[in-house]
């Protein structure tokens, strides 16, 4: 065991005035978090351990406090050690959205997910937490894990002076479309394998650290175009629509089209494919995570699913099918 084990099993152990406690892993995620199970008087406990070095828990400790104002479905927090990065959390159990999505279920659990969705999309920017803003400079460096993990690190596809150019005019698109949108609290991960059913039948939403102020589109595409399951295109507009219906009722957006809503959620998607398609890359060639390229032609399939239907995303669409999927096949 190693020290910082001893050190968290021991920390734990204090929380419940124990001289010791047995943690059995539950999973890690894409980050340096880990994350435990400890039982205590028959009662499930989630312990993350967070090592500052890399992880800050002090984002995650002020949005839950923020979003539990807001009847936002966190997990309560038991016990915090902000300084050395051990928390002791409510349990979800070990259920996802995603174990149980199929087209029977489907209808009920999006909505589901969506009604929740709508109370972190009514979270005020004046509350306790100061949300960072989702602004050009980030999307364009999330936009850029693309060429440079994906294409270059993984493929090792080099572009020409005029592709490099065609390039960043439609990463340039994609952001004013996302600046365009109104702003709302965005999860920033809210798909469905951060979405946890609970035994009660309720969704428990994990994994919202990064939260940010940002597109109104962008959680709702992280969920219905969720780069681990898809759903038929048309299926997926109709989805889109019911939830443009109620945030209108709420008062988020006011005097949007159906088909604005429609682009801004399109083009939107793009710039989160693109991100999490390179993210895919990083994770296997820097952290030696190699899971997630399994993903990767998925991800990239929304992309051109998306880039046939708008004229100005043709170089995209054409770099994908006759650069980076070849690429793939072969790497």
């Amino acid at each position: 065991m190693s020290f910082r084990d001893q050190l968290m099993n021991q920390w734990v152990a204090n929380q419940f005035d124990l001289s010791e406690i047995s943690l059995s892993a539950v999973s890690g995620d894409a980050s340096f978090r880990r994350y435990f199970r400890a039982i205590h008087q028959e009662k499930p406990y989630i312990v993350m351990d967070a090592p500052p070095e890399h992880e800050d828990c002090r984002p995650f400790v002020a949005i839950v406090r923020d979003w539990l104002g807001y009847q936002v479905p966190v997990p309560q927090i038991v016990a915090e050690d902000l300084e050395r990065g051990f928390l002791v959390l409510e349990d979800f159990g070990d259920v996802s959205l995603l174990e149980k999505l199929n087209a029977d279920s489907a209808p009920l659990l999006y909505q589901k997910a969506m009604e929740e969705l709508l109370k972190i999309q009514q979270v005020p920017s004046s509350g306790s937490y100061r949300y960072p803003p989702y602004d050009d400079a980030l999307l364009l460096r999330e936009m850029s894990l693309f060429p440079d993990w994906l294409m270059g690190e993984h493929l090792g596809i080099e572009l020409s002076e005029a592709e490099r150019v065609a390039l960043e005019q439609t990463f340039g698109l994609l952001i004013d479309s996302a600046l365009e949108q109104p702003q709302v609290c965005v999860h920033r991960d809210y798909h469905s394998r951060n979405l946890m059913l609970t035994e009660s039948g309720n969704i428990g939403v994990i994994d919202f650290q990064d939260a940010v102020w940002g597109p109104v589109t962008y959680d709702l595409v992280s969920l219905l175009r969720d780069c681990y399951i898809k759903w038929p295109t048309e299926q997926c507009y109709d989805w889109v629509l019911s939830y443009k219906a109620r945030i209108v009722e709420h008062g988020i957006i006011n005097n949007v089209s159906d088909k604005d809503f429609i682009r801004w959620f399109d083009l939107m998607g793009v710039q989160r494919h693109l991100k999490a398609s390179g993210i895919f890359a990083r994770l296997l060639h820097r952290d030696g995570k190699d899971g997630y390229m399994n993903d990767v032609p998925r991800t990239l399939s929304y992309i051109m699913d998306v880039a046939n239907g708008y004229p100005e995303l043709s170089f995209l669409s054409m770099l994908i099918k006759h650069k980076i999927l070849p690429a793939l096949k072969v790497a």
